[in-house]
């Protein structure tokens, strides 16, 4: 079978277009009813009306006494009048029927009761004081919600209260998820075979989706995994199509792999509307019709069946169920650092925000389609036109909020060279109640005093070394952050070095092996402090970086260099003993150097900034470093110099 090529790749705006005026109109789903009690979150698919009248009689709204109000008249200070109790004056409760004859009620606090069987009174009452008449909340046949309603915990005491138990709904949509994939493992309990053995990987996709389904007011159901066989596809996906099911979603297969069957099955099944969308994770998305229903061919990579999800199958679900899409409160962000763009697709870019003096920054975290954990870590989405080549850094820009806006205030922004003390203090910091957060971003030790400088963080994680004097950070900081008051705070001292294979199978002894043909090397980006430390020590030894295979890769993280040797990607990298450790890999040791805290000094103030501080001090954070390995916390959390005017 031939691949599928995209060779008509529909734009976002029009690949959206067609596939809502295709479905939306019609009238999928249909009714029924349902008990009032049933109803919460619930569409309507007809109007209410009110059955009885609420309150269905006059009620006194305080406890008191009921009177005709024209018999107080004339009660003043001076000169107050007498009601007898059972003939001028009635004792009532809070939502008991005004007696026959009576329009008024007297607050229990505005009479005193006499010895005699009457009451005295000071102030005149005035017809229907105090009274809650005949349908002032409702009235009976009165409209209480129209057609497409969706039922609120509230709305459920109305319709009650007007004597409505039964009500007209529309059916939820039922919405079939296909798993498909030979690599696909199904749940622990079910498997034969273990994760990594052959490719093989947990299947995760449509239990991510099923929930998408349940927040947008459908039915999920989950079918069991589907293997990469043409024959196979077809049957599961007709005989989804057939079942009761409102929509199909097929997750993966959708791409033009050789083993990618989604489109030819919905092409021999239905009609294919588009099959690629300009969009940025997502462009695989197939959207067709197949037997009068709408059916997704969605893409594999989490990120990217999420964003197909949102764009697509989200909007259609509330559009069959008569309400509008939800939307997200946008903001107006400032960027951290340059983002390159493709022309003619729209990325979404996930970002972490927080709030720095009256900006709020964003940082952009990585754009694989495939890494989920940048959903689970953003806070919001920045949508690059197709028409552009990106935004360069400090560029304004539009995101959309992926949590609440009070939470910026309550962030912390951390941006420098990566450590896991960055992460272990923001999990420390949450169990604060005043619930502060830490966002950080990996850009190196030089990037994130850049940061400082540009108002884009309250505070850079830093490591570099001063060649001439072998002292940490103080000379950059004068360099980078001319003019600015920074103080520097001691977080860690760690064990840098080289990170190796289990069983170091290349036999390599230091740095001078590095420069050997049959090593493969991965670097840490320019301006980090781990590669300003490389190329200080190579310099020392004499050793020319382009002798050195591999020399020009980068990752931006120290896991991510202990990720490429354990896969094989590498063979060494320079990196953190913890990072070794955490994979179970070998290290040998080339230097022991300082990690600091840079923090402009007017953020000494924050209470964020003490947070971090205060948490940096504790014996829970020493003791966490202490277990990982390679580090040193004795002096964490203690000020040790400040710089500038």
């Amino acid at each position: 079978m031939k691949r599928k090529i995209y060779l008509k790749m529909k734009s976002l705006v029009e690949a959206r277009e067609l596939w809502l005026n295709r479905f939306a109109g019609r009238n999928l789903l249909g009714e029924e009813e349902i008990s009032v009690l049933e109803g919460l979150g619930r569409i309507t698919s007809h109007p209410v009306f009110a059955g009885i009248s609420s309150p269905p009689f006059h009620a006194a709204a305080m406890d008191g006494v009921a009177v005709h109000a024209e018999r107080t008249y004339g009660a003043q200070e001076r000169t107050p009048k007498k009601l007898k109790l059972n003939r001028d004056a009635f004792w009532i409760n809070t939502g008991q029927p005004i007696p026959e004859g009576a329009n008024s009620v007297i607050m229990v606090e505005k009479l005193l009761e006499l010895a005699d069987g009457f009451i005295e009174i000071h102030t005149a009452a005035y017809p229907w004081e105090n009274v809650r008449k005949v349908g002032e909340d409702v009235v009976a046949t009165e409209l209480l919600f129209p057609r497409n309603h969706r039922i609120r915990p509230y709305d459920l005491g109305a319709l009650l209260a007007a004597d409505v138990d039964r009500i007209l709904v529309w059916k939820r949509p039922r919405v079939t998820i296909i798993p498909t994939g030979n690599e696909l493992l199904g749940p622990v309990g079910e498997r034969t075979e273990s994760v990594g053995v052959q490719g093989r990987i947990p299947e995760s996709n449509s239990v991510i989706l099923s929930a998408m389904v349940t927040e947008s007011g459908g039915i999920p159901r989950i079918e069991g995994i589907v293997r990469d066989v043409y024959e196979d596809l077809h049957e599961a996906v007709r005989t989804a199509v057939e079942s009761d099911a409102h929509m199909v979603i097929v997750n993966a297969g959708s791409s033009a792999g050789s083993e990618d069957y989604t489109y030819h099955v919905l092409e021999a099944l239905g009609e294919v509307l588009v099959h690629g969308v300009a969009m940025m994770p997502g462009k695989p998305t197939i959207l067709a019709e197949v037997s009068g229903k709408p059916v997704i061919g969605n893409p594999g990579y989490s990120v990217s069946a999420t964003l197909s999800f949102d764009q697509f199958a989200a909007p259609l679900l509330y559009a069959l169920q008569g309400i509008p899409e939800k939307t997200r409160k946008r903001v107006r962000v400032h960027l951290s650092r340059a983002v390159p763009s493709k022309l003619g697709v729209e990325e979404f870019l996930r970002v972490n925000l927080g709030r720095v003096n009256d900006r709020i920054v964003a940082t952009p975290l990585p754009r694989g389609a495939g890494s989920i954990t940048t959903l689970t870590r953003a806070e919001g989405i920045v949508r690059l036109s197709e028409f552009s080549e990106g935004l360069p850094r400090d560029a304004e820009a539009e995101a959309e909020l992926l949590v609440e806006d009070a939470v910026l205030d309550r962030t912390l922004v951390v941006i420098g060279s990566h450590d896991m003390s960055i992460d272990v203090l923001g999990d420390l910091m949450k169990r604060d109640p005043r619930g502060f957060r830490l966002s950080s971003a990996n850009v190196g030790s030089l990037g994130g005093l850049l940061a400082l400088r540009n108002g884009c963080a309250h505070a850079a994680g830093s490591h570099l070394l001063e060649e001439d004097t072998g002292e940490y950070n103080r000379s950059y900081v004068k360099k980078y952050l001319p003019g600015m008051k920074v103080s520097l705070f001691h977080l860690v001292r760690r064990e840098q070095g080289l990170i190796l294979r289990k069983g170091n199978p290349k036999g390599i002894r230091g740095l001078e092996d590095l420069a050997r043909e049959d090593v493969t090397f991965m670097n840490r980006q320019a301006g980090s402090g781990t590669r300003i430390l490389l190329d200080f020590r190579l310099k020392q030894q004499g050793i020319d970086p382009t002798a050195i295979h591999g020399y020009d890769r980068e990752e931006y993280t120290h896991m991510a260099v202990a990720v490429d040797v354990k896969s094989g990607v590498s063979d060494v990298g320079l990196g953190i003993f913890a990072a070794a450790r955490a994979l179970d890999l070998d290290f040998i040791p080339v230097v022991q150097e300082q990690y600091d805290l840079v923090i402009p000094s007017p953020f000494l103030e924050d209470e964020r900034v003490r947070m971090l501080l205060d948490t940096a001090a504790t014996e829970p954070f020493r003791e966490r470093m202490m277990s990982l390995g390679g580090y040193d916390p004795g002096m964490s959390g203690e000020f040790w110099t400040e710089i500038g005017p």
